[in-house]
């Protein structure tokens, strides 16, 4: 039976919502009342933003306090939370509350989009998302609230608490401390064991991964219990939040942590690994890194969160792939082994073309950047893979862009976000695959 002509792939069916939900945000934005001086934006500040939040990055050419007001912080937040969870995934809680049926594309939809491994129970896994965001995100905005509500008052410390914790948890990196200093995120808390330890593990549990959350609902703390991807997330975890904090640490103590008490260097340290993998918030000023530590910023930015996560970057199953192929090689091993169980060879090839057009779409970006203007590489480098790894840190270079470079910056926050493998299908997915395969001829390689 032949496809019908007009019909959307999956992939196709996400890359379009989501150029949708760019272009509602940005008409919202541009609405007079939407800027806290009654002007509106023009269309590209408006635009950036509008991706900027919905491809949960937090990269901003105006300051979300400053230039936004109430409205246009909601139209902000409300991008953020559909952006984060998946349009999707969204669409489907509201096909639930009204009580309609799900039909089967529907579901195969809810498992592209969630990077679920079966289509299987996928519209019980998407109400445990559902729930478990609405309490990560409530619990945060309570204890967030904590701090911020003696410090602006009782509504606008709630609101503090919640904007903050829902923007923590999409991993976008807003913030509204501009009312303090404009564009200095959350530099002002870098000691503050409540307020780092809280966006810390919003950031954490959001960039865990869908799959992996179900994982660890059902077999509680039985490690060997677990699925293959959730042990190699939950050890990713561990060596780069801890490892990114060891180093951070080393590179740093004699720069930007003098003068800091102990706790604070911990804080600062851990928060700089975590807030990386695609956050976006910061609690000491970038562009006065070391450069050795702006080197392992942009490496755990390229790495990024897990799949079907908030979290953007290659993701860290992409990167243990590839590097269990090379241990495999070495080891002259049969097959890429781990845990008992070995890796198909599909995995590999995807994450080897991820990780190629990821560095392919950045390494050009830059070059692009810096032919239409004069930028210093280390600052537009860090730009670009900040951008396609949708983590929002930048050196304070965004404001300074030319539009051709923003137009650029915003075109790889929308790759980012929907994947660039899942951008490049977007285009070539309806193409006819043939079966016959050209002959062997060998080539030196290495």
């Amino acid at each position: 039976m032949k496809k019908k002509r007009g019909f959307l792939s999956q992939t196709q069916y996400i890359a379009y919502g989501f150029f949708v939900l760019i272009l509602v945000g940005t008409l919202l934005l541009m609405l007079p009342f939407a800027s806290r001086n009654g002007q509106s934006v023009n269309f590209l500040d408006a635009l950036f933003t509008s991706t900027s939040a919905s491809c949960v990055t937090g990269l901003v050419v105006r300051d979300t306090w400053s230039q936004w007001s109430l409205f246009g912080q909601f139209v902000i937040i409300f991008l953020i939370q559909i952006g984060g969870l998946g349009f999707v995934t969204v669409g489907v809680f509201f096909s639930i509350v009204l009580r309609r049926k799900i039909g089967l594309r529907q579901r195969g939809l809810i498992q592209e989009s969630t990077s679920a491994l079966q289509i299987g129970g996928i519209v019980k896994l998407a109400r445990r998302i559902i729930a478990g965001t609405c309490i990560f995100e409530v619990t945060g905005a309570v204890l967030l609230s904590i701090r911020f509500v003696p410090k602006y008052g009782f509504f606008r410390g709630v609101f503090y608490g919640f904007f903050h914790a829902v923007s923590a948890f999409c991993n976008a990196g807003f913030d509204l401390m501009g009312n303090e200093v404009p564009y200095n995120s959350l530099v002002g808390y870098y000691d503050d064991w409540l307020v780092n330890l809280v966006i810390m593990s919003l950031i954490i549990i959001g960039g865990l991964g869908f799959i992996v959350w179900d994982d660890l609902y059902r077999n509680k703390f039985h490690f060997r219990k677990y699925l293959l991807q959730t042990k190699l997330v939950l050890i990713a975890l561990f060596v780069l939040v801890f490892g990114g904090a060891g180093l951070f640490w080393v590179l740093e103590r004699q720069n930007l942590m003098v003068g800091m008490s102990a706790s604070g260097q911990i804080l600062t340290s851990l928060f700089a690994s975590v807030t990386a993998r695609t956050a976006g918030f910061n609690t000491v000023d970038p562009a006065a890194m070391t450069d050795g530590s702006k080197l392992l910023t942009l490496i755990l930015m390229f790495i990024g969160g897990n799949p079907g996560s908030t979290a953007g970057g290659v993701k860290t199953t992409s990167a243990i792939a590839l590097f269990l192929y090379v241990r495999s090689n070495i080891d002259r091993s049969y097959g890429i082994n781990v845990f008992g169980r070995r890796l198909e060879e599909d995995a590999v090839k995807r994450a080897g073309a991820i990780c190629t057009i990821n560095l392919t779409a950045a390494l050009a970006a830059s070059i692009l950047i810096m032919a239409i203007q004069p930028v210093g590489m280390a600052d537009v480098l860090f730009e670009t893979f900040s951008a396609i790894g949708t983590v929002g840190m930048t050196t304070g270079i965004t404001r300074s862009l030319l539009p051709a470079s923003r137009i650029v910056i915003i075109l790889l926050m929308y790759c980012g976000r929907i994947g660039s493998m899942s951008f490049a299908l977007a285009f070539t997915q309806q193409k006819r695959i043939t079966h016959v395969q050209n002959p062997v001829e060998t080539v030196s390689i290495g």
